[in-house]
């Protein structure tokens, strides 16, 4: 599997991958998160545009996206019910979806988004219960709940490199 940037030419590609995403949050008890239309096609173009869409391909097919950019993200600013791990800076990820049947896709992303940067910040809906179990299975510890600019609650996690030891301490 290879991570690449996304280009316009994969919008098409990448509206059916959510589509199929949005398919199975409902089918797993999560029909709200994305609803019936997110995320829509302005603002994926608007991703491709920022160079923030990323997508994961497999023998040349995308089996992956996601956006990622380095923070600071307006929605982390706040947290209740607990702190981050850290406030140093910070990359997000948002909008991750993998093809049904493809195992190890959606952790080979986040696999590749912590090589780019040691400190990552992410959230999920409360009833999206694959993605909770994906983070907590990739390392991510569960630091609070923030809330979208539409007020809607999430469950924010974050994972951080752990500091270098020195020796002889």
């Amino acid at each position: 599997m290879e991570i690449r940037k996304a280009g316009i030419g994969d919008l098409e590609q990448l509206l059916a991958l959510y589509r199929k995403a949005r398919m199975f949050m409902a089918e797993h008890g999560n029909p709200d998160q994305w609803g019936e239309n997110y995320p829509p096609s302005d603002l994926l173009e608007r991703d491709i545009a920022s160079g923030s869409s990323y997508v994961c391909t497999d023998c040349g097919k995308i089996t992956g996206a996601f956006f990622f950019q380095e923070g600071p993200d307006p929605t982390y600013l706040r947290i209740e019910g607990g702190n981050w791990l850290s406030d140093a800076p910070y990359c997000v990820i948002h909008r991750l979806a993998s093809v049904d049947g493809k195992k190890g896709v959606a952790t080979f992303c986040l696999s590749w988004c912590f090589a780019q940067c040691g400190n990552i910040r992410i959230d999920t809906h409360k009833n999206n219960i694959p993605m909770q179990n994906l983070l907590r299975k990739n390392g991510y510890t569960r630091c609070g709940i923030i809330y979208l600019e539409n007020g809607d609650e999430r469950i924010a996690y974050q994972k951080v490199k752990s500091p270098k030891k020195t020796q002889g301490m």
